[in-house]
């Protein structure tokens, strides 16, 4: 079978989120490209992070920042994490007979940190940390193993960093080099590592 690869995380620290994906875009044991980019900044306040066809994450991102942009246009303040994950379920939902092939981590602060994951046809499940793509075992396997509740920025970072680095290593269609976006209630920052 011709599936999309990657890995995805998201994880909460005790001031924001750390949100974390390879850059290889792998088609079945066909590499399509070495620096897709597959972490989204949908608002100042939340990401996303995602993994399968990269043409169904960059419609669902930019469907949803533009609601989303509308909306704080309208209430003057920042739409919730919980409340685009809510509205991404929705659009995700709406399209379950020819679903959007990505499964998404969304994460953000408003107020506490907060990480959800959804299926393609928009399941939601709140968590503290979540992969995934076709690496998830192996990350979660890191995570599971090291993670503590109100961890550092620095300490949660590196976590993240590792678990990636793991599951690039065991998974073929993981690698080339890695994008984060760290969220936090007063800043945002993008970071890109090449291995």
């Amino acid at each position: 079978m011709y599936l999309p690869g990657a890995t995805a995380l998201g994880m909460v620290f005790k001031d924001g989120v750390v949100l974390g994906a390879d850059k290889r875009f792998a088609y079945g044991n066909f590499i399509l490209s070495r620096s897709s980019k597959k972490v989204f900044l949908i608002s100042n306040n939340v990401g996303a992070a995602c993994a399968g066809m990269i043409s169904d994450m960059q419609v669902l991102v930019k469907r949803v920042s533009a609601e989303v942009k509308l909306r704080e246009l309208e209430i003057k303040r920042p739409v919730s994490p919980n409340s685009v994950a809510k509205f991404m379920s929705a659009v995700m939902f709406s399209e379950r007979l020819y679903p959007l092939l990505t499964q998404v981590i969304i994460g953000g602060v408003d107020g506490s940190p907060s990480v959800y994951v959804l299926d393609p046809l928009g399941s939601i499940i709140p968590d503290d940390y979540a992969t995934v793509g076709s690496g998830t075992e192996i990350a979660i396997g890191i995570i599971e193993s090291e993670y503590e509740k109100d961890m550092d920025e620095a300490s949660t970072v590196k976590l993240a960093l590792k678990a990636l680095k793991s599951a690039m290593q065991r998974d073929a269609a993981s690698g080339d080099g890695i994008d984060l976006l760290i969220i936090k209630a007063n800043e945002t920052r993008q970071e890109e590592i090449k291995l």
